[in-house]
């Protein structure tokens, strides 16, 4: 089973169907760091980072990682740990996984440009949380409650499809 994103708003899986959003310049093929752009293509997911101080562990499948205040994604195109997980590095451009506001949460790895990562590619593509399916910066988002059915429901086998 995949999970299908489509209509730029319509995550499908089986029989469920979530609101979604993705990237404020829609979907593409051509994806490239800081374009607003979610890619194209079927990926493989996993593991999910979670905030254990704001919700319990999910029920689900897929492997699960507590998220620490010093999680971050490394985004600097000239970084040898461009598109990885690190731990809090002042002079490597990231992204915060502990964040204030509440979109991650819950943050569901989608393997995009993540195996031997092509510079400016495109990096931290996740399924995240979202309070008002605002357009994102590439990513998939969907509510809180539909993340917690959805992880009960797929696997570590589970990929993605953004058409």
């Amino acid at each position: 089973m995949q999970i299908i994103i489509q209509n730029k708003d319509t995550l499908l899986y089986d029989d469920f169907k979530f609101k979604c959003s993705v990237g404020k310049a829609g979907v593409s093929s051509k994806k490239i760091e800081g374009d607003n752009k979610t890619p194209k293509g079927t990926y493989a997911l996993g593991p999910l980072y979670f905030r254990k101080d704001r919700l319990s562990k999910p029920q689900t499948k897929i492997k699960t990682i507590k998220i620490n205040k010093n999680f971050r994604w490394c985004d600097d195109i000239n970084s040898r740990f461009y598109n990885k997980i690190i731990r809090s590095r002042k002079k490597i451009r990231s992204e915060k996984l502990y964040r204030r506001d509440k979109k991650y949460d819950l943050v569901l790895i989608i393997h995009y440009n993540t195996t031997k990562p092509k510079k400016n590619k495109g990096s931290a593509i996740f399924l995240h949380l979202t309070n008002n399916y605002s357009k994102t910066q590439g990513c998939v988002a969907i509510k809180k409650k539909d993340m917690l059915i959805l992880l009960k429901i797929i696997n570590k086998k589970t990929k993605i499809k953004i058409i």
